[in-house]
């Protein structure tokens, strides 16, 4: 398996901010009822137990009933990972400095691919699709936010079956610092340096404090890698 990350046009983002806000309800409020239960009773909920409540919140929150279900896995899943009795509030206030990236998961069945656009519920998104998702089969995914507002559909698929490799010979690999790798057969990788050649702009949007400069900076930098 392997994950695709495809992003979606921007047309859609109000539809998805609304989306995003919906969920970090959910989360917010399966969090404070977990913790309330774990004062009350002296022990956890599990993702099962939490389902039995959001039962049917699907209808009034606009989100797929397999979304809600995963927010509680989620939960349970992140809590039990850094061992805290509540995890942190998500937040939808764009002009909070505390804002949560927007995160809306969901499972296999909630979702549809076809002709360019992955369906959601009532919602249909238009991608660019630049894998061929039609020769995959989708295991479970999310549509995420980054920094610059942008989102994308993260998709967990199968990869499809490749023929062995008939191959006869092998070559030695030295991976390194100042070069990325050395052949067997002498061939040299440089470093590319990525950083190198956004330092001296980022510094200045940093000195200026440009935001919005810096994250753009920031996310061309990670893409080079």
């Amino acid at each position: 398996m392997k994950t695709l990350k495809l992003r979606i046009k921007d047309r859609h983002y109000k539809a998805l901010d609304q989306l995003a806000s919906e969920v970090n309800f959910v989360w917010n409020y399966v969090n404070d009822l977990s913790f309330k239960h774990l004062k009350r009773k002296g022990e956890f909920l599990s993702s099962y137990d939490i389902d039995k409540y959001t039962k049917g919140a699907s209808k009034e929150c606009g989100l797929h009933s397999q979304t809600i279900q995963a927010i509680s896995a989620e939960l349970v899943t992140r809590r039990k990972q850094f061992k805290k009795a509540k995890l942190k509030w998500r937040v939808s206030n764009k002009k909070s400095a505390r804002r949560s990236l927007g995160w809306i998961p969901f499972k296999k069945v909630a979702i549809k691919y076809a002709d360019g656009f992955v369906q959601y519920g009532k919602h249909q998104f238009k991608i660019w699709d630049s894998y061929g998702l039609s020769q995959y089969s989708i295991k479970t995914g999310s549509f995420v936010e980054d920094a610059r507002g942008r989102w994308y559909v993260c998709l967990v698929v199968d990869s499809p079956k490749t023929e062995k490799s008939t191959g006869t010979k092998a070559i030695g690999i030295d991976l390194g610092l100042k070069d990325i790798a050395t052949c067997s057969d002498g061939t040299v990788i440089s470093n590319p340096k990525f950083y190198r050649q956004y330092e001296q702009k980022l510094g200045i949007a940093q000195r200026a404090k440009n935001k919005k400069c810096v994250r753009a900076l920031h996310a061309k930098i990670a893409n080079s890698r």
